[in-house]
This record gives structure tokens, sequence and C-alpha cells, in this order.
């Protein structure tokens, strides 16, 4: 464990999120409130913290995040992947651990851009014979 400041950035369709992470008591901010208060559902508090849980190191790191864009989800995706890249960063052993657990695959699904002629990516306009 280091006591300097490592950062991760995560991305997941158009949620960024940057993460600090030091060595500390095992605080957890998101744009400065609170994990429980910024992620109300536990689905995404679980989700957001599953690479400390993957590599057992829950309650040794302060982390603050920034996150904008996106959802609630997104957001929390994007979270996990910056997390990650930052503890690989402060220990490359945890390399394996994190990619078996599926933390360090960016998800690059996107949305589709709205093309012309038609009502959406790909739905059309109502046709009428009358």
């Amino acid at each position: 464990m280091s006591a300097t400041i490592t950062w991760g950035l995560g991305r997941r369709k158009s949620a960024v999120a940057r993460v600090r992470i030091k060595s500390g008591s095992g605080g957890f901010q998101v744009n400065e409130r609170e994990l429980a208060e910024f992620f109300p559902v536990l689905a995404s508090q679980s989700r957001a913290t599953e690479p400390l849980r993957a590599t057992a190191t829950l309650g040794q790191y302060d982390i603050a995040c920034k996150v904008n864009g996106g959802g609630p989800i997104s957001q929390a995706e994007a979270v996990l992947l910056g997390l990650a890249r930052a503890l690989k960063k402060v220990n490359p052993g945890f390399d394996l651990v994190l990619r078996q657990a599926g933390c360090l695959t960016r998800d690059s699904r996107m949305k589709e851009r709205k093309k012309y002629g038609r009502r959406g990516a790909r739905r059309g306009f109502q046709f009428s014979k009358r």
C-alpha cells in the first residue's frame, strides 16, 4: 500500500468517473456525498464497490469520485471501472483478480445515433395508406 494518491478513469455510455484513491480508513465519497447518499439503490452501491471486494481491500482506502453524465446505473459502472484501474495502478498484482471478476472490462456499448428519414435510430415514421 502506498500513501500517494492514485487516479483512475472509468467510462460507461455517456457517464465519466474520475476516481482518486489513497490509503486510509475506508471512506467512499461520490461528488462530495457519501456513497449511500449518492447511490440510494443497494445494487448500484454494490456494483461501485465490487473491485474492493474482489481484491479484499474493503476499508483500506479512502476513495473520492467525481462523476458526470449518464444515469445512476451507468455512473455506478463508470465508478467500478475507474476504481479497478486505480487499484491496478497501486498494486499490479491485482490485475488478474480484477480481470477475472470482470472489473477491468470497458463496456463499449453506446447509444445509437438518430438517422435522417427516421423517427429515431431505427424506428421509421408511421406508414399511412390513405
